[in-house]
């Protein structure tokens, strides 16, 4: 492990001290950990660099809107390679939170949150993209199915 030391006006230090016991981190170290791997991660992103992930989309929609639900029942079922489960919470009598979580290709997954957040009546989109890298199909026993494993890109 390596050490580096910065400097903070006061200011930025006791905003960035109440920001790591808001979310409860015991040491700044950890908090400046978790900034930048979610800031590289975002360049990986951005950059194209993470052909691969798994995510979550997350959205507000309007069940009674004009066959709003078969719609996006379509959109899934298109791409039902990238799903791996969705969960729909009711809010009020109009209103459903659905998270989809997703698993495949970036530029896909991103492309399924895009068609489903534009579709009429859906609100709140919001996705959640974590980079992985794939290795290649295994068994773990001789009545076990070959499968994947996904390991969270650093």
């Amino acid at each position: 492990m390596q050490r580096f030391t910065i400097s903070l006006d006061d200011n930025l230090a006791e905003q960035f001290d109440a920001w790591i016991a808001r979310r409860g981190y015991e040491n700044r170290s950890e908090a400046v950990r978790d900034l930048l791997r979610a800031e590289l991660q975002q360049t990986r992103l951005r950059a194209d660099e993470a052909p691969q992930c798994v995510a979550c989309l997350s959205y507000v929609y309007e069940h009674q809107a004009r066959d709003l639900a078969e719609r996006l029942a379509k959109i899934q079922h298109a791409r039902h390679d990238l799903v791996v489960s969705t969960m729909q919470v009711q809010l009020d009598h109009s209103h459903r939170l659905e998270t989809t979580v997703l698993r495949g290709s970036t530029a896909l997954v991103t492309a399924f949150a895009d068609a489903v957040c534009a579709e009429r009546g859906v609100h709140h989109g919001k996705l959640n993209l974590v980079s992985v890298t794939s290795h290649q199909p295994h068994q773990h026993g001789p009545a076990q199915a070959a499968h994947l494993h996904l390991k969270p890109s650093h």
